[in-house]
């Protein structure tokens, strides 16, 4: 009994380790304003893996990005590799370096913040399952900008703090 308890203790205390701070980021270039990279056409291209690395999804994504004044609206329109299609759209608010922003399918409302050439955000969304019905999934999302039309984008999903996965995107701005 002894042990078992040692044992999720230590698995407790493991995985609730810190994480690190967006502004670890805060002297990287180039700086990464979600207002300005998100602004008119983007393509994206990425996959889905799960816990051991596989990967089991492939997608593109075409995403219209407009914004008046601090608010903005994300259109995303996915493409998966067996054909499927989704569509999300987010409304996002910008308030200084932090943002807020809601979907369809996310459950509540979304919060970012942006140093440097890094933007961290966390939500929770409502996943569809494979065999039907839908999971809340933690969604721990950060991107960063690497030049003037390149977004890299990880974000990892887990539920009770087990991870189940990861989702990587490489977004490329259109001219």
């Amino acid at each position: 009994m002894t042990r078992a308890l040692f044992a999720c203790f230590a698995f407790l205390i493991l995985t609730s380790c810190g994480s690190v701070s967006v502004n670890e980021y805060a002297a990287e270039k180039p700086p990464f304003d979600l207002r300005e990279y998100f602004n008119g056409k983007v393509d994206g291209w990425g996959t889905i893996q799960d816990r051991s690395g596989k990967i089991t999804k492939r997608m593109f994504v075409e995403m219209t990005c407009t914004w008046v004044g601090d608010t903005g609206t994300f259109d995303e329109r996915f493409t998966n590799s067996d054909g499927t299609k989704e569509t999300r759209v987010w409304t996002i608010k910008k308030n200084g370096n932090r943002y807020t922003g809601t979907a369809a399918d996310v459950v509540g409302e979304a919060k970012g913040e942006a140093a440097g050439n890094a933007l961290r955000w966390q939500y929770v969304l409502d996943a569809k399952r494979d065999g039907g019905g839908t999971i809340e999934l933690d969604m721990d999302d950060w991107m960063w900008q690497l030049d003037a039309r390149t977004v890299m984008n990880r974000t990892s999903f887990s539920k009770f703090g087990i991870r189940f996965g990861e989702v990587s995107f490489f977004f490329r701005k259109r001219d």
